[in-house]
């Protein structure tokens, strides 16, 4: 072993270790791993930011950009509230969305079937008020269990069946990787759906671990529309599917009385109930539940909506809303109100309100303002109103046919266009979206790829796979592919797969003539070994998109891949030995 690819193998052991230890800032240990690097003379000058251009890292950003659309779209309402209503446990929600986005990543690239799960995730995180930490990372590592079932599942798979072609003179056929394949993808998104409740629990300090956006308590008064998902429901079960807490249910003018898991909400109701701000902004722009000042026809199409906190010299203390002239008069509707009273009785028009209340107003701004300054309260965030669900359906078109272009572009060309036509078309405001993304996940992931390409050109892996070899029985059918998957799964977070299959593809066909066996089974354990990438979240760009789309910790990876690894590799070697040996 050189001194160089000494250094590289200790580096890469320190930042792991700073990784898991979770002192200091990801991009922070990611930078300073990278200037080690440089210190060190792993890499040259030219390639110490060469990760920032990489079309990995580009491609990322790209996909955060178009995800941020897609997610205020309500393309897969129907989708979500149809597994709300079914009253799906979490496990059963995670267990069917992973499947489906391990069935699609079959028949197109892994990080294509994942970006297209993605949205549904959130949409479903939403509406059923599943922590969208216990989705994200399961459909993530879906789409790479998907990738292990077909011949074009990864480009891995494709490389090591033409070194199978080269080696034998004939390739895998296109579900010859399935054998082994399927029954491992099966057997882990089952275990990562049952794991992602347990790991991350809703109140538990995982949950709270994640930075979010904070959110305001309101109450309004809505009504329940024909085909909302709230027909039908009991008003108890209304806090756990849906995450609001009912206070009155009214129905031709007079309350439901009785108690809660008596009352059916029904089309037409009247429903009062206290949700976080942006629950209540997603019923609205879904259709799920309707204002009555849009139904009567006092709202305008150009209205804007002003958040307005009641100050101490206000002359609204103590008012009831039905009396408050000072906004009738002026066609402003009081769409919420956020109470810092907990007693909620009688109608949304009978509460009364207390100083630091944040009323949310609805109308024309030059009347808001005034009327804000006649009563004394202060203006505080003017949040736009909800999205038309008309046009929901035009940016995922437009992801959609990107996405296909891919087969012809590069994923990075392909998803630059989607991002210019979004922009082009008023959906993404490349500025603030740019500014929104989760820059430390991205740099982490750009400063690991020069450290990643200097175990492959410095022949490091090589001599780890020399090394092994000499130690262990590589003569042996199973220990040779033993040794070959684990290389593979140790390589694959800091190469990319494809470069694991050309690494260790020529390593295998050895092995296999060293031991006079035929070679398919080695290759296969390279290629699934290069996919089962669960360990850390810059191995596969589908995890560093999880990571930033869904606040994990370097730790949560650990937690959450490793016993499905353990269990992926113990079932790949049975399975190998029994159709392939």
């Amino acid at each position: 072993m050189t001194p160089e690819q000494a250094w590289l193998l200790i580096l890469l052991i320190a930042m792991l270790v700073l990784f898991l230890i979770d002192r200091f800032r990801v991009e922070v240990v990611a930078i300073a791993g990278l200037l080690a690097g440089y210190a060190l003379g792993l890499y040259p000058t030219e390639a110490v930011f060469s990760g920032f251009a990489s079309p990995v890292v580009i491609t990322v950003v790209e996909i955060l950009l178009v995800v941020q659309v897609l997610a205020r779209t309500r393309f897969f309402d129907r989708v979500s509230t149809a597994l709300a209503g079914r009253g799906m446990r979490g496990t059963g929600v995670i267990a069917i969305l992973s499947g489906v986005t391990g069935f699609i990543s079959i028949f197109m690239n892994n990080i294509g079937a994942f970006s297209i799960s993605l949205p549904v995730a959130l949409r479903i995180s939403s509406v059923t008020a599943i922590p969208k930490r216990q989705l994200i990372m399961p459909i993530s590592f879906a789409a790479l269990f998907g990738g292990l079932v077909s011949l074009i599942g990864t480009p891995a798979n494709l490389l090591v069946s033409n070194a199978l072609v080269a080696a034998t003179g004939q390739g895998f056929r296109l579900f010859d990787f399935a054998y082994v394949g399927l029954p491992v993808a099966i057997t882990g998104i089952l275990m990562t759906s049952m794991l992602a409740p347990l790991l991350f629990p809703r109140d538990g300090d995982d949950d709270k671990a994640a930075p979010e956006t904070p959110r305001r308590r309101m109450v309004a008064e809505r009504r329940v529309p024909a085909g909302s998902p709230l027909i039908g429901q009991n008003l108890a079960d209304l806090p756990a599917r849906f995450a609001l807490k009912p206070h009155a249910l009214l129905r031709n003018g007079a309350f439901v009385f009785g108690s809660a898991d008596r009352a059916i909400v029904e089309a037409g109701d009247l429903l009062l109930a206290e949700a976080d701000d942006a629950v209540l902004a997603d019923f609205a722009a879904s259709g799920a539940l309707q204002t009555d000042h849009w139904q009567a026809g006092h709202w305008q199409a150009e209205a804007s909506r002003v958040e307005a906190v009641v100050m101490p010299e206000s002359t609204l203390v103590g008012s009831r809303l039905r009396s408050l002239e000072v906004f009738s008069t002026r066609n402003i509707a009081i769409s919420a109100l956020s109470m810092r009273s907990p007693r909620i009785e009688g109608r949304f028009e009978d509460l009364q309100l207390s100083i630091g209340d944040v009323l949310v107003l609805e109308g024309d701004r030059a009347a808001i303002a005034e009327a804000l300054e006649e009563c004394e309260c202060l203006p505080l965030a003017s949040p736009p109103v909800p999205p038309s669900v008309s046009l929901s359906w035009q940016p995922f078109a437009i992801f959609a046919c990107g996405i296909a272009a891919t087969t012809v572009l590069r994923p990075d060309i392909a998803l630059a266009g989607v991002v210019l036509v979004l922009a082009l078309l008023n959906y993404l405001n490349i500025r603030q979206a740019m500014a929104d993304l989760n820059w430390p996940v991205i740099i982490m992931l750009a400063a690991m790829i020069p450290i990643g390409s200097a175990v492959g050109t410095s022949g490091t892996a090589e001599v780890i796979a020399s090394a092994l070899g000499t130690i262990l029985p590589v003569s042996q059918p199973l220990a040779g592919i033993a040794v070959v998957l684990f290389l593979a799964i140790a390589l694959t977070p800091f190469i990319n797969n494809a470069t694991v299959a050309i690494i260790l593809s020529p390593i295998a066909i050895e092995f296999a003539a060293a031991g006079e066996h035929q070679p398919q089974a080695y290759l296969l354990a390279v290629a699934l070994g290069a996919s089962l990438d669960f360990l850390t979240p810059f191995g596969h760009h589908n995890n560093t998109l999880a990571m930033g789309i869904g606040s994990y910790r370097f730790s949560d990876f650990i937690r959450a891949g490793l016993p499905v690894t353990v269990l992926s590799y113990f079932l790949s070697l049975l399975l190998l030995y029994v159709f392939w040996v």
